[in-house]
């Protein structure tokens, strides 16, 4: 294997965007139904930490995912404030059509980057999912509403095993020059480790420039903050994140889930880089869900102020 040349402390980025995806990826798993008025005021709570983008929903059939079929309740409900994003799923044309109803001025759509995920996850190909969205894309122009992507396994795949970062470059690529603003590189089963991560980065961004470029790790094998501050180093300026670790992938046995929020946000305040989050206020609206939820915490971090206590609220839920 070459040796690795020493990366420059001068690719740092000044400050990192956090694009919180607790509310759709965190929750859209869970197998108990949250009440809407728990995942609005959640979101509220979020919209409060200096975040400047918390993804909403997504607007996809119940039948998928019922644990989101009050997405246009949650979204007409929660307070949206100034300087905060709130982007929504969309899988297809009548997705994006239910979005734009509620209100929606930013959306996402996804493919994968291994064929066979795809085909078992959305019943597609990675060019026939692609195909569907050119008319969301299409609606998005014509609403002025902005368009992002997700890539998942991009480092590796529960069926095809290891993913080369040259089949993820292509599909970037071309989702950019379809419309889509920026590209969020999954690791959906969370196998990549940061050599690995980095060379991904340097890969895609051979077609992609950095500035489009979100990285999205999930902690199965501890190594989401490694592979963050791996890909930060060359650059890359856009971490999507979960409080408290809310969320994982149901083909990942035992995944602990997304890399917690309030961690990244600490390595990164750690290192001189500007997020703009409150970290108190971000540990406790994840304290908030996760006693809603009726369990610890999952984060380290959200742990040590476990104690600390909340407002007593009616969840529906037992609380620990």
């Amino acid at each position: 294997m070459a040796k690795q040349s020493a990366v420059p402390f001068s690719a740092l980025p000044e400050r990192v965007r956090i694009v919180e995806v607790g509310p759709r990826d965190g929750l859209q798993n869970e197998a108990r139904s949250v009440p809407a008025d728990v995942k609005i005021e959640f979101i509220n709570r979020l919209s409060k930490t200096g975040l400047e983008v918390v993804e909403t929903t997504s607007f996809v059939s119940p039948r998928w995912i019922p644990q989101l079929a009050d997405a246009d309740e949650v979204f007409r409900g929660i307070d949206k404030a100034d300087g905060v994003a709130y982007p929504v799923l969309v899988p297809n044309v009548a997705g994006m059509e239910r979005a734009l109803a509620a209100g929606a001025r930013e959306v996402a759509v996804f493919t994968a980057a291994s064929e066979t995920f795809n085909r078992k996850n959305i019943n597609a190909s990675i060019a026939e999912s692609i195909d569907r969205f050119e008319p969301v894309l299409e609606m998005a122009k014509a609403n002025d509403v902005r368009v992002r992507a997700y890539i998942s396994c991009v480092l590796g795949c529960p069926y095809e095993g290891d993913i080369k970062p040259e089949a993820v470059a292509p599909i970037a690529e071309r989702l950019i020059a379809m419309g889509c603003y920026e590209i969020s590189l999954g690791d959906t089963i969370g196998v990549g480790t940061p050599l690995a991560a980095r060379r991904l980065v340097q890969v895609v961004q051979e077609s992609v420039d950095i500035s489009q470029l979100a990285v999205h790790f999930h902690d199965t094998r501890g190594q989401a903050l490694a592979n963050i501050l791996a890909c930060v180093e060359i650059g890359v300026a856009v971490v999507d994140a979960s409080v408290t670790g809310l969320g994982g992938c149901p083909y990942a046995n035992g995944a602990p889930g997304n890399v917690a929020t309030e961690e990244v946000v600490y390595m990164l305040n750690g290192m001189g880089i500007e997020t703009g989050v409150d970290l108190d206020t971000l540990v406790d609206a994840g304290l908030y869900i996760s006693e809603a939820l009726g369990r610890l915490p999952t984060s380290d971090l959200a742990k040590l102020q476990q104690d600390k206590p909340s407002p007593d609220v009616d969840t529906g839920f037992n609380k620990f």
